[in-house]
């Protein structure tokens, strides 16, 4: 569980900032997007860190 959580907080800072980029990149009016695309970043953070903590934990 340690290092879900450690895994998680750089997952999920690499995620969420590219896809803030591709927001920002692609020129969406507002606000809402930005904090769309770091929400979908963070939930998405989840699933691949569970992925790779049982991976390297199954090592």
């Amino acid at each position: 569980m340690r290092l879900f959580f450690l895994l998680y907080s750089i997952v999920a800072t690499a995620l969420s900032g590219t896809a803030i980029v591709v927001v920002l990149a692609a020129g969406l009016p507002g606000w809402q997007p930005i904090v769309w695309a770091a929400a979908l970043g963070a939930v998405t953070a989840v699933a691949v860190t569970w992925f790779a903590a049982r991976k390297i934990s199954a090592l």
